[in-house]
């Protein structure tokens, strides 16, 4: 008997997705990684660290991250009023995922290595 086949939600699929979702979307990770490594930051000091980042898309992510428990904001009152934001303890917790994939890194040279041998034996096609 053929068993017909179901829709699966692709988080029961893949219980990492939601993961990836949050923490690799598009300036996630350059902007936990940018506070984690040299902490507490104004916005300033974030945008020249991240060079290719408008301000626009830094105010978006940095709301996101904020909303998802990642980042802490913190304003100061005064003339001029400022803000900060730095990794919180929820954020500083990936850490070890992201040494692992620095770690990993090293394979950089071996996809590259793939790609060319694939594209090449893909040229005519």
């Amino acid at each position: 008997m053929i068993e017909a086949t179901r829709e699966v939600d692709p988080e029961l699929a893949c219980p990492i997705a939601p993961v990836v979702d949050i923490v690799f979307s598009r300036w996630t990770t350059p902007i936990l990684w940018t506070l984690n490594e040299f902490g507490r930051q104004r916005f300033g000091e974030l945008e020249r660290r991240i060079t290719t980042i408008t301000p626009k898309v830094m105010t978006q992510r940095l709301r996101q991250l904020e909303r998802d428990g990642l980042v802490v904001r913190t304003y100061y009152a005064g003339v001029p009023p400022r803000v900060e934001y730095e990794i919180s303890d929820l954020g500083r917790s990936l850490a070890p995922l992201f040494a692992t994939l620095a770690e990993w890194s090293v394979n950089l040279d071996k996809v590259e290595e793939a790609r060319r041998v694939y594209d090449a034996r893909n040229k005519s096609a």
